[in-house]
């Protein structure tokens, strides 16, 4: 079982509003509620602030927090979008009625509740500014206070503040992306850490910049996609090569536009083609597939593919 909880807050009875982050948590919803393949991942519950008739309350949000990591789940996450507040006793998430900054729901708090929780893997993910404190206690900047089995992804350090654009945060539209396919691996998973690399590389060095702290033995996915080769074709390239350095032999009866096309080679070239796409096949004396099928040249694992054949020739795959 997975469950989420998705916080938008664009109403502030006592500070200035902001503009897209109910539309993020909705969007973060539609993104984690279903895999690619329209299957279940996460049940969401979604807590808003659009108006003074809707409002998200420090208790409310302390409440459904709480909850949230009291629960039985064995993956839980929770994602905030919404004004953040630091100070020397630390950070804040700010509610809709909060009068002041230290009103806010406490950091080290949340902290508590994720490394208490009896789920095997907590995420956190914070757009909201300074959230880059989480998990650091303010007397000492150089710990992190994270129990096993635990992520947090933010928005930007603790010094900075998380922009917005086009009605939407900048760090949600590119966690949403990430979790859309872009960072999706070769067979599917998204995962935290994959999700963290596609957002740092898209944010350039004098942008706000996403901070990513964990503690876990393995990462989990947090939604499958598309792989953008099929699984039974990925495993095959241990028929392929079948030991490392090994470099499979072309003819032109490979490619199915020569004089000579054989049915059985054209399947296994359109496979090796595939490979090549995804970067696990280079040709070798050749600028291409087809023209080292055609010269007669062959084929061979890059790195990452001599990778993918390990983990396929040890059943991880």
């Amino acid at each position: 079982m997975r469950q989420a909880l998705a916080v938008g807050i664009d109403y502030y009875q006592n500070g200035s509003p902001l503009y897209g982050c109910v539309n993020d948590a909705h969007n973060v919803k539609a993104a984690i509620e279903r895999h690619g393949d329209g299957s279940v991942n996460f049940g969401v519950k979604i807590l808003t602030g659009t108006g003074p008739s809707d409002m998200v309350t420090r208790v409310q949000l302390k409440d459904h927090i709480r909850q949230l990591f009291d629960s039985e789940s064995e993956t839980v996450l929770f994602y905030f979008a919404g004004h953040g507040h630091i100070e020397a006793s630390g950070g804040y998430l700010l509610a809709s009625d909060s009068r002041r900054g230290d009103e806010g729901m406490p950091l080290s708090e949340i902290l508590l509740y994720a490394n208490k929780s009896k789920a095997r893997s907590k995420i956190i993910v914070l757009d909201s500014c300074h959230s880059g404190i989480a998990g650091t206690p303010p007397d000492g900047a150089a710990l992190a206070e994270l129990a096993e089995g635990l992520t947090i992804m933010t928005a930007s350090t603790a010094e900075q503040y998380a922009s917005e654009a086009n009605g939407s945060g900048v760090f949600t539209g590119l966690f949403v992306d990430a979790l859309n396919g872009s960072a999706g691996n070769l067979v599917g998973d998204v995962t935290p850490g994959s999700v963290y690399a596609h957002i740092d590389q898209s944010l350039g060095p004098w942008e706000q910049r996403p901070v990513f702290k964990t503690n876990v033995k393995s990462f989990v996915s947090l939604r499958t996609v598309q792989p953008p080769i099929p699984t039974a074709d990925l495993r095959r390239i241990v028929e392929f090569f079948p030991q490392p350095g090994y470099e499979f032999k072309l003819d032109p009866s490979y490619e199915p536009e020569s004089d000579i096309p054989d049915q059985t080679n054209t399947a296994v070239f359109s496979i090796l083609q595939r490979l090549n796409r995804v970067n696990l096949v280079v040709p070798v004396g050749a600028l291409h597939m087809y023209n080292a099928a055609m010269e007669g040249h062959s084929c061979k694992l890059t790195v990452l593919g001599e990778h993918y054949r390990q983990l396929v020739a040890r059943g991880r795959l």
